[in-house]
């Protein structure tokens, strides 16, 4: 991929990146063995050259993701956000300090988080 997007998608490692931030391995198989994405190598979704978002498996020239005929791409957002959004929970329900009350804790830090968009 000559581009980096808004959004990076691994295939072989069944990742999914949103721009800079955490990398989350997705381990559903069901989701990442749809035909469909038999031939694809990565995507790099939002790139500013689109030509360029799909790479393909056997060396097909590289597509726009519309042209690629996949879906939507939101498909890969939502797991994304489902992965970060579990990851959230996690740092803050081991983020503990000693003695401290459930209701100190969420002055100190806020509701325990319930959910997460990125859209």
């Amino acid at each position: 991929m000559a581009s980096k997007g808004t959004w990076t998608v691994v295939f072989a490692d069944k990742a999914i990146q949103k721009g800079t931030e955490t990398q989350y391995t997705i381990n559903d198989d069901t989701f990442w063995n749809q035909e469909k994405f038999s031939n694809i190598w990565a995507i790099q979704y939002g790139t500013a050259n689109s030509s360029d978002e799909v790479e393909y498996r056997d060396g097909t020239p590289h597509t726009s993701y519309t042209d690629s005929n996949l879906g939507n791409f939101n498909d890969f957002i939502d797991k994304w956000d489902a992965a970060h959004l579990a990851q959230l929970q996690a740092d803050w329900d081991n983020d503990n300090v000693e003695n401290e009350t459930p209701e100190e804790k969420i002055t100190r830090l806020g509701a325990r988080p319930t959910s997460y968009s990125s859209y």
